[in-house]
């Protein structure tokens, strides 16, 4: 019976620091320490343009492709 809890308290022990470990890896992770971070935010910044610029060429497409067709169609009547 002493074997037991003897393999509970190790199976307890491992559990709290697997614990530890994983808030102490994601602790150092998230630290910042309240300073904004220059890359991080200046990437981002870039991205959005990027993503900007692309969703309006997309919609320029998109209003092109429409107009032929609608072109297509009056002169197919």
């Amino acid at each position: 019976m002493n074997h037991l809890y003897t393999f509970l308290a190790l199976d307890l022990a491992n559990e709290r620091a697997r614990d530890a470990a994983e808030i102490r890896r994601a602790s150092n992770f998230a630290s910042n320490d309240g300073r904004p971070n220059v890359v991080r935010r200046g990437l981002a910044a870039g991205l959005a343009v990027v993503s900007r610029a692309s969703a309006s060429a997309a919609r320029r497409l998109d209003d092109v492709a429409i107009e032929e067709h609608d072109g297509r169609l009056a002169a197919a009547r």
